[in-house]
């Protein structure tokens, strides 16, 4: 196997490129191991300090705390080095969205919501986790659950 780079300004982000003669099991395993790290993934460090390759469709909630970028997922928390207003870009039409202004909610991972405080809504998780979505994101809130009708209200 080779591996060769190259830095030439005519590359805005980084490519790789598989090549052979044939397609085989070792282009088939490189291939599926790039995904892997690649596609849609978030590297985060976890409480020990240990590295995760994280799938943003198991996270919970991504808030900060803090100076730091805290990644929710179903039973532990996890560092990153996005900011908030990155991960919103990103992961908006990946069913996440803002509640506040320190939090993202992946809406797939709602349980259930309380809206008997007034003006406000207070989320469930199905984790466990309670947040709150701020005044000004409710009435987005609802429109986005209804369109997507993943959420029972309690």
């Amino acid at each position: 196997m080779k591996i060769r780079t190259e830095i030439n300004s005519k590359y805005s982000e980084i490519e790789l490129h598989i090549c052979h003669s044939e397609i085989n099991d070792e282009v088939r395993n490189i291939s599926s191991e790039l995904h892997m790290m690649y596609d849609e993934s978030l590297a985060g460090i976890d409480e020990r300090g240990d590295r995760h390759m994280l799938r943003p469709g198991e996270i919970v909630a991504f808030y900060s705390e803090g100076q730091r970028v805290i990644a929710l997922g179903e039973e532990e928390r996890y560092i990153i080095s996005s900011k908030l207003y990155e991960l919103e870009e990103e992961l908006t039409k990946k069913h996440f969205m803002r509640i506040s202004k320190s939090e993202i909610v992946n809406i797939r991972k709602i349980r259930s919501l309380d809206m008997s405080i007034s003006g406000t809504i207070k989320i469930i998780m199905k984790n466990g986790h309670e947040t709150y979505a701020s005044r000004r994101n409710v009435s987005k809130l609802k429109e986005r659950l209804k369109a997507e009708r993943v959420v029972k209200q309690s």
